[in-house]
């Protein structure tokens, strides 16, 4: 008996063995999380996933590049939908969208389907992430989805070995990075070493680079310094490090075969049509110089007048409420008082900027002031519209932080400031839990 891999995109995969079908994570859109577009490029045939008898679907975490309802759409309701969440309102989400079997995953406890055992593993962050066990065909699978393993996971993960197969995630993505391009040093280009480390450890006979299948729009700056880490370079590290592992890179629709003895291509996935080149690589650039704010926001739909006057008036007022309702920034640099300027950014470029007054967890809207600047944020207006309404993540914000040059003793001041204490970041996406699906809901319901 084998067992049948195949990518779909991003963390997502299918597993088949003696007619049981199922998948993880699965994202059939492109592109996915409004602006992450599947590297390399491919096209879904959202009829024939309609089609599809799916035994079960397993999440990983609530993320939007791992549960986007407009993917789970095309199901069939009557899929068992199996999802490791610590909050239960995700639930009754997924319930909403019209799903029957909706369960909740526990660290290391088994669900059997069909001749699979799939076993929810305890990620570095517990809070949000979960890995996969899954055992079928007397193979031992790893599936990291694209989570970080701790020791003590590491050392019982050693001791659930050996491993047939670890997907393993293979970027250091910049998200936090990209905020503040003018303070971050360039980035390494090789692997952490404990990734190195822990694959030893684990000692696996074949290793797939999983994760981090996308790039954001053509445009953007961001795909020369989002991603540091290359296909050829993780090739060559671990290839390096564990010479008797067979490093297998699945692209999305591509299948393999794996049994105890081999690894063997396999007829692909029918529902989704590779475009173009697929043996694409990551190209990093430490030396890429981003554009003005002002430039992207024009690369942005205009909003309506309704639309605009809802990012206008949360600046005036409901930023104001968010961040006064919050509990005080844990960053040591706000707790005393500091002159933040927010500046929005239309389809023409063209900026309206507010200036605040922090102080611990109190903020004022002032018209001048003569104290220096000690914080400032960018924004393009659609982004931030998106943030407000439809549940859009930070990564895909374009927003920028602390672009200017302060006074010397300011400077190095923000030095050890922690980016994402940044008083927009807060307001927008503290106790922000499910927005992103919240909004995919009322968008698939209307």
């Amino acid at each position: 008996m084998s067992l049948k891999i195949s990518r779909i995109l991003h963390a997502g995969y299918v597993f088949e063995c003696d007619k049981t079908q199922i998948a993880f994570d699965p994202i059939f859109e492109n592109p996915f999380s409004r602006n992450c577009h599947a590297f390399p490029n491919v096209q879904f045939d959202h009829e024939q996933i309609r089609g599809l008898k799916l035994d079960a679907v397993f999440i990983s975490h609530f993320h939007d590049d791992h549960c986007s309802f407009e993917s789970l759409n095309f199901l069939n309701r009557n899929t068992p939908i199996y999802v490791y969440c610590i909050f239960e309102e995700l639930f009754e989400l997924i319930r909403q969208l019209g799903f029957k079997n909706v369960h909740s995953l526990q660290i290391d406890s088994v669900v059997k389907m069909g001749s699979f055992e799939i076993i929810p593993r305890r990620a570095l962050d517990e809070d949000v992430d979960s890995l996969f066990q899954v055992k079928a065909a007397g193979l031992n699978i790893l599936n990291v989805v694209d989570s970080w393993i701790d020791y003590s996971t590491l050392d019982k993960l050693v001791q659930e070995g050996p491993w047939d197969m670890v997907l393993w995630p293979f970027q250091t993505m910049r998200e936090i990075e990209v905020i503040a391009p003018s303070r971050s040093e360039a980035a390494s280009r090789e692997l952490p070493p404990e990734w190195i480390e822990q694959l030893k450890a684990l000692n696996p006979k074949h290793i797939v680079p999983s994760s981090c299948q996308f790039v954001l729009e053509d445009w953007s700056w961001y795909n020369q310094a989002f991603f540091p880490i290359t296909y050829k370079q993780f090739a060559k590290e671990v290839g390096s490090a564990l010479p008797g592992a067979q490093i297998v890179r699945l692209n999305p629709s591509v299948s393999v075969n794996l049994n105890k003895h081999a690894i063997e291509k396999s007829s692909p996935l029918s529902w989704i049509k590779p475009l173009g080149e697929q043996d694409v690589d990551y190209e990093y650039n430490a030396s890429v110089k981003p554009p003005p704010t002002s430039e992207i926001a024009k690369r942005f739909d205009p909003l309506t007048e309704a639309q605009a006057e809802r990012v206008y008036d949360y600046c005036r007022s409901g930023l104001l409420e968010k961040y006064r309702s919050m509990e005080p920034p844990v960053d040591e640099y706000f707790e005393k008082p500091r002159l933040w300027r927010l500046s929005v950014y239309d389809h023409r470029g063209e900026v309206s900027q507010f200036h605040y007054v922090l102080n611990g967890a109190n903020i004022e809207l002032v018209q001048n002031s003569d104290e220096p600047l000690s914080w400032t944020t960018e924004i393009p207006i659609a982004k931030f519209y998106a943030a407000l309404e439809l549940g859009e993540s930070l990564t895909s914000m374009y927003m920028r932080i602390n672009d200017i040059t302060f006074t010397p003793e300011i400077e190095k001041e923000i030095q050890s400031a922690d980016i994402v204490e940044d008083p927009l970041i807060r307001c927008l996406f503290n106790g922000a839990f499910g927005a992103y699906q919240k909004a995919q809901l009322k968008r698939l319901r209307s």
